[in-house]
């Protein structure tokens, strides 16, 4: 059977039969939404600065 890390705890638990994969239980899948309802996790994103004379 398969054994992946709950990326909340760290704790290790089945990936077949579990509903909360990849976390280990549904305290660590809430958690997480919880960090990121409260922007604790954020997605990175590339500025980009529009030149006024591109061809200049």
């Amino acid at each position: 059977m398969k054994k992946v890390k709950c990326p909340n705890c760290g704790k290790e638990t089945n990936w077949e039969n579990n509903p909360y994969r990849p976390f280990c239980s549904e305290k660590c899948k809430l958690a997480d939404l919880s960090k990121w309802l409260n922007e604790e996790y954020r997605v990175e994103e590339e500025l980009f600065v529009k030149e006024d004379n591109p061809g200049s």
